[in-house]
């Protein structure tokens, strides 16, 4: 669900980005002048050292001394980068730094980079581990599937902090949101709607998954070899999980027959979907077209069939987007001292979506705008609420 500026940027805004880019989009500055007499007194060697003593006699007091404990590190291998494929570890550090730059801009969020060239899920796990000590939460980012649910499930068991993890939580909860407020909009029953999501991938099972957890029970997905039914041959893992708990009317066949009918398509994969197939869908559909940078369905072929569209566009006037959600799940997990992200703080972030939406809703507000702070502050209130005794809080500290 990346955003980017045009499907085929000009030369001049080519030219443009590339020298946004220039020596990266990110740098580290003290949090005070250096000119300041206290700031020089605690760079010294004497002065960095007092409080590398103190928390060396008590580890407690390095949540409240370091930067550590509020730091995210956006951590990929680079093995599946929307629109683009595997392009590894170098390639995939322009894209880093500019969901780091994202969060730092609309959530006031230190956030770094770690792009690593190890592919197994052992490497990577060690890997955050060892370097634990040094970040407060880890955000997952454009990491194969299957490998990405290993991935996120042995890290959150490794790790006394949250991981997130981006295609799976992020999508899942703007995906939610979207639908109840889109339902709203058309005076719908959320959870009477029959959705079909084409994909199976993180984001199309993460979706499912956080969707029945709302009440949603009628969803169909759809892959490369048709309907996902638990007795299809080869089917296993996380697939397999999601085929027992979904597709309650036992369609089998391909994505027409998954559409026949349906009330909402969601779309996170690269498949066109076509006029033709739209039109089995039942009357007004909800149809929210994800993928980047070309979505499944246009915005003229949706108003063809008079569907309440959106898509993972941020030119689209409902952008539903993972990164509605990651800075304040971020947000407030950290501020919460949570240990790791849990459904109720997934559920809470969609409310804080929804809250964020206000009043103003329509067929073309059923988000609200990407780059609008407030959402993230409505997501992370919401999500430091619902952390729960889950969550315990770093210890209060004070100079020794």
């Amino acid at each position: 669900m990346r955003e980017p500026l045009t499907d085929s940027p000009s030369e001049a805004e080519a030219a443009s980005i590339f020298r946004a880019y220039e020596r990266g989009l990110l740098s580290v500055r003290p949090a005070f002048s250096p000119r300041d007499a206290p700031c020089r007194l605690a760079v010294s060697a004497a002065g960095s050292a007092l409080v590398s003593r103190a928390i060396a006699e008590n580890p407690s007091y390095a949540s409240a001394y370091t930067w550590a404990s509020g730091l995210t590190v956006v951590v990929s291998d680079g093995s599946s980068v929307h629109g683009l494929g595997d392009l590894g570890g170098l390639a995939v550090l322009p894209i880093l730094e500019a969901k780091c730059s994202f969060l730092a801009t609309v959530g006031n969020l230190n956030a770094v980079p770690l792009a690593l060239t190890a592919r197994g899920v052992d490497a990577m796990v060690q890997t955050l581990v060892n370097l634990r000590t040094s970040f407060g939460a880890v955000s997952l980012e454009d990491v194969s599937s299957p490998r990405c649910f290993e991935l996120e499930e042995r890290l959150a068991e490794e790790l006394d902090c949250p991981v997130l993890h981006n295609d799976q939580h992020g999508t899942s909860v703007a995906v939610t949101a979207a639908l109840r407020n889109a339902s709203r909009v058309l005076g719908r029953e959320f959870t009477a709607l029959r959705v079909v999501i084409v994909g199976a991938g993180a984001a199309g099972i993460a979706t499912a998954r956080l969707l029945r957890a709302f009440g949603v029970t009628d969803l169909v997905l759809v892959d490369t070899r048709g309907i996902v039914r638990s007795d299809r041959p080869g089917i296993s893992g996380a697939k397999l999980e999601v085929a027992r708990v979904t597709n309650p009317r036992g369609l089998a066949g391909g994505l027409a027959d998954a559409m026949t009918d349906a009330d909402a398509l969601v779309g996170v994969s690269s498949a066109r979907i076509g006029r033709g197939l739209l039109r089995l869908m039942g009357p007004e559909p909800i149809v929210l077209a994800l993928a980047n940078p070309e979505p499944e369905v246009s915005a003229e072929e949706a108003a063809w069939v008079k569907a309440l569209y959106g898509s993972g566009r941020s030119d689209s006037p409902n952008c539903v987007s993972s990164l509605l959600a990651v800075p304040g799940i971020l947000k407030g997990a950290l501020a919460a001292g949570a240990s790791r992200i849990t459904e109720a703080m997934l559920r809470a972030a969609v409310a804080g979506i929804e809250s964020a939406t206000g009043q103003e809703l329509s067929r073309e507000r059923i988000v609200p705008d990407l780059f609008d702070p407030v959402c993230c502050e409505h997501v992370a209130g919401a999500v430091a609420a619902a952390s729960g005794p889950d969550a315990p809080r770093s210890p209060a500290v004070g100079p020794p």
